[in-house]
């Protein structure tokens, strides 16, 4: 979704713009070349990933500020610098990580066990091999919404007594093993997006980035944020609408607590999804949502 996402956060605007997932740098790209004036804030805690966006932006020296880094960090980098004008999150797995085998995020391909974006911490291998069941079971089920969670663990506790699981062919044989191929999905899927979720603690980054995000744009600047599985698109929505002053506490608390505010209008009434046509030429895509909100004017209720 390039064309719609950079069309949503307006580039022709000018200003500071920040690309918290920079990737390669697509879309870092793409917002730089609709206006010679635009500058741009690169985040991406994936050093080669970072190393290919420099070289990628590399003509347009002087206009683009690279960190290493997660872009739950968006509110200390912004605040050494100036509020941004638009800031986009792209939360999936780039192609280029999906597509090399040694960083261990794809079951269709042989690799390591690994799946660490930033290379370091505890890699899946880690936490497959020293996990308790209980533990096992509830990143299953709560980060794949698997529901064969405990059948599927079962099945790991089982090859780990009899040996380490370190590749990714190892553990989808396990999955398939346990479940069948009867889905119209790769029966390992949803288990090795939560084994990645768990890895990178994409939620909890999420959630801080969603929190310090919106406070640091300038008024009328834009947040544009695509996510991939209903859990990211659940916690972007409920950010939005308790940023757009939408209390989302339960009914029967006597006043409010989860911290509502009016600083944000929501653009997007409902997600954007590509294309057809996007989604036959890269069927990665199909998941993919985006929601856009902007930041009101200090004048406005």
């Amino acid at each position: 979704m390039l064309a719609e996402t950079v069309e949503w956060l307006a580039p022709e605007r000018g200003g500071l713009f920040v690309d918290a997932t920079l990737g390669a740098g697509g879309h870092a790209a793409a917002l730089l070349e609709r206006n010679p004036a635009l500058r741009l804030v690169g985040i991406d805690q994936d050093s080669e990933a970072l190393a290919l966006a420099r070289e990628r932006l590399r003509r347009f020296a002087g206009r683009v500020h690279f960190v290493e880094g997660n872009f739950q960090t968006i509110g200390d980098i912004l605040s050494e610098l100036s509020p941004a004008d638009g800031i986009l999150a792209d939360l999936g797995v780039s192609s280029m990580q999906l597509d090399t085998a040694a960083r261990g995020f794809s079951f269709r391909r042989d690799g390591p066990l690994d799946m660490r974006m930033s290379q370091s911490g505890p890699s899946a291998a880690d936490i497959v091999s020293t996990a308790s069941p209980e533990k096992l079971t509830r990143i299953l089920r709560d980060y794949g919404e698997e529901r064969m969670a405990a059948k599927i663990v079962r099945g790991i506790v089982a090859e780990r007594s009899r040996g380490p699981i370190t590749s990714t062919r190892q553990l989808a044989r396990i999955v398939a093993g346990a479940k069948g191929t009867r889905e119209k999905i790769d029966p390992a899927t949803r288990v090795f997006q939560a084994l990645r979720i768990e890895v990178n603690q994409e939620l909890v980054a999420l959630s801080r980035f969603l929190a310090a995000a919106a406070q640091h744009l300038n008024a009328r600047g834009r947040l544009a944020i695509i996510s991939y599985h209903s859990l990211e698109d659940r916690l972007v929505k409920n950010a939005f609408r308790r940023d757009s002053g939408v209390c989302l506490c339960p009914r029967n608390l006597p006043h409010c607590v989860c911290g509502a505010r009016r600083i944000l209008t929501v653009l997007t009434r409902r997600p954007i999804t590509p294309s057809e046509a996007e989604q036959r030429s890269n069927p990665r895509s199909r998941s993919a949502r985006l929601r856009v909100a902007e930041r009101l004017a200090p004048a406005e209720p």
